[in-house]
């Protein structure tokens, strides 16, 4: 079988969940799959190129590379059904869509779509006018109908679409995201921690948040909690740490931090790169996540992955990803939220907590990149 890949998400150089999925999944997939055919459309305008050397060790693996300016194609394909990503793949039985996208492609060839979430349903007042009109021309529910299959990554995902659209659950698999390094945690006389807490000037007790600064993280309800506990005697020491990339309406978690009591001891990082991730979450005393929404929710799983404490919302998806091995709180409960962290961090001190625990990290490592491509190669 002749399958196209879209990895259009990818000329963007981030490293967002949909970026990390696109890459990861698929050099799993072509990996353990050597029976199909892949060829990965790339469409980037401006001289935007991307390093497809990591392709070369697949022989059933292509690419057809494109330059036509993405407003164009966009309209093209919305308003034209013009030009068949399919013929542009130099023709195909079957197409993927790592994530919803503009597409158009002849009646007899089947569509596989991975859905991450539907927060763009159920929150559309979290995303930028820009983004909602992306969401309104793309047509997610076309896509949903259109696909021969689609791939959850989540179990409330999959529920999610079956009760927006009237998706027949048969037509969904759930594949759980991976993750890609599971090292335990680190040493915190080793160079590499050393090096980062130094470079970034960290304290030693910190709570960490690691994702998009964004109202729908929920990020004002931590510093809220924040300033509760460190009016406590025995919560002085600890400072906050904000870390991940700006997101739509962060001036408001900026506004709620600039007016904090304690402003002076919460610290914002912007530019934590990859590589640095596990360190940091190896640093932090406890790991705060109390998003109203996720389809899935990497930051938790990662901060497990590291062996650290972790406090998130009993909502959604996360229940589901971290199981029982983290603190489950009402993410609109901000007195929760403060006494599940003041609770944690006396733990901590007081070490009846193990920082070292083997279950957490183990639990971390059953979800792999290999056991998502196994399922989407069988679907195929």
């Amino acid at each position: 079988m002749r399958i196209g890949v879209d990895v259009r998400s990818l000329a963007q150089g981030k490293n967002t969940g949909v970026e990390e999925y696109t890459k990861k999944m698929l050099n799993s997939l072509f990996l353990v799959d050597k029976e199909n055919e892949y060829i990965l459309f790339f469409n980037a305008w401006k001289g935007r190129d991307l390093d497809f050397s990591w392709i070369d060790k697949f022989e059933n693996v292509s690419v057809r590379k494109y330059a036509i300016p993405n407003k164009i194609l966009n309209l093209s394909l919305w308003l034209l059904q013009y030009p068949k990503l399919d013929k542009l793949c130099g023709g195909v039985d079957g197409f993927f869509l790592p994530n919803s996208n503009f597409i158009a492609l002849s009646a007899h060839v089947k569509l596989f779509l991975t859905v991450h979430d539907l927060s763009f349903e159920h929150y559309k007042n979290a995303f930028s006018f820009k983004r909602r009109l992306w969401h309104f021309f793309v047509n997610p529910r076309f896509l949903i109908k259109r696909a021969q299959h689609i791939f959850a990554v989540s179990y409330f995902t999959k529920m999610d679409i079956c009760k927006t659209y009237g998706v027949d659950a048969k037509k969904i698999t759930v594949a759980h995201n991976g993750l890609t390094s599971v090292r335990g945690t680190l040493d915190r006389n080793s160079l590499e921690l050393i090096t980062l807490k130094e470079k970034y000037n960290l304290p030693y007790n910190f709570v960490l948040y690691f994702g998009t600064i964004e109202p729908r993280k929920n990020i004002a309800s931590v510093v809220h909690a924040f300033d509760v506990i460190k009016s406590d005697d025995e919560m002085t020491d600890f400072k906050l740490v904000i870390a991940g990339a700006t997101g739509w309406k962060a001036d408001e978690i900026y506004y709620s931090i600039a007016r904090s009591v304690y402003k002076d001891d919460i610290i914002i990082l912007f530019d934590i790169e990859e590589k640095e991730k596990e360190a940091l979450y190896s640093l932090a005393s406890v790991f705060v996540y109390p998003s109203f929404f996720e389809g899935f929710g990497f930051p938790p799983l990662e901060a497990m992955a590291c062996s650290v404490p972790i406090i998130t919302s009993q909502t959604t998806s996360l229940p589901e990803v971290v199981g029982n091995r983290a603190i489950l709180i009402d993410p609109l409960r901000q007195d929760e939220l403060a006494s599940a962290l003041r609770e944690t961090l006396i733990d901590v001190k007081e070490k009846k907590i193990d920082l070292r625990c083997k279950e957490r990290v183990a639990y971390a490592r059953s979800f792999t990149w290999r056991q998502v491509a196994e399922k989407i190669k069988c679907t195929f």
